[in-house]
């Protein structure tokens, strides 16, 4: 394969993961809306404790999944743009949204692996403290507030196999919302889903974003060098590549003696014009009078 067969072999391949680039962006968005929106995340966020655990988790969360969409998308625009159009610019700032993106996901999957279970930790720290406020608390904001948490995971109170529960933590669970499962474990169970999508989504954002930028380097380089689509579409080096220098049509003829001076019109005469390589034909004889 020759070396411009390669230069649009990465052309097509920068396209395609421009495209699937666009789509993590478009699903990290998703997953950020979805995290502020969602009704699972949102309630255990609005618990109106003095310090809620979870609730700086959930802020940091969705600036993360909107930065990392915002810069995917528009590096996936750069890339594409400037594979189309080979515009070295553009290049460069696709390939720096790379970077950003690639730096923030190395951190959150260290995160992820130093800290596995700090979501769910803040998430049932927050449901602990809702239950203990309504099971001592004579206020039915409390209440409410925690009727609200089990109808969303569609769980009921928690149960523990080492006591056995109070008058006040059994009227929390009756008729058929005691045959729901323990809140601690649906809990789990939503978040055990969540992370695992998250997780997959900064794998492949991993994958994508070095992919990316190993194109965008190389066809930055490429079009460095100068090289360039001729009228028919075929890859070309420039002339100065060929060892050839360009030429400009010249307001002087050489003679065997010198040079002699000629008038403006005369400078695009058939014997100025540049070869099939970008060399002129060499220099032309002055005809004899």
């Amino acid at each position: 394969m020759g070396p411009w067969s390669r230069v649009r072999v990465a052309k097509c391949q920068m396209l395609v993961t421009s495209f699937f680039v666009l789509l993590l962006g478009l699903a990290l968005a998703t997953m950020a809306a979805l995290t502020y929106f969602g009704a699972h995340l949102a309630v255990i966020s609005h618990a109106p404790l003095e310090r809620n655990p979870y609730k700086t988790t959930h802020h940091w969360a969705i600036y993360t999944g909107v930065s990392l969409a915002v810069l995917l998308t528009l590096g996936a625009a750069l890339s594409a743009g400037a594979t189309m159009r080979e515009a070295q610019g553009l290049m460069a700032g696709g390939f720096l949204c790379f970077a950003l993106v690639f730096c923030v996901l190395v951190q959150v999957a260290f995160w992820r692996f130093y800290n596995p279970t700090q979501v769910e930790d803040a998430v049932l720290d927050t449901y602990d403290l809702v239950y203990d406020q309504a099971v001592k608390s004579s206020s039915s904001v409390w209440r409410q507030e925690l009727e609200a948490i089990q109808d969303t995971f569609l769980c009921c109170g928690k149960r523990s196999p080492f006591s056995l529960l109070g008058s006040a933590e059994a009227d929390l669970c009756h008729g058929e919302e005691a045959a729901r499962e323990d809140c601690l474990q649906g809990i789990r169970n939503f978040l055990s889903t969540h992370q695992n999508i998250a997780s997959t989504l900064t794998s492949a954002g991993l994958a994508l974003t070095v992919y990316a930028m190993l194109l965008s380097s190389f066809l930055w380089c490429a079009i460095h060098s100068g090289r360039s689509l001729d009228h028919k579409g075929r890859y070309t080096l420039t002339p100065r590549a060929h060892g050839c220098q360009p030429q400009e049509p010249s307001l002087f003829r050489r003679l065997p003696g010198g040079f002699t001076l000629r008038h403006p019109s005369e400078a695009n005469t058939p014997g100025d014009r540049l070869g099939p390589r970008g060399c002129s034909d060499g220099p032309q004889r002055l005809p004899d009078n």
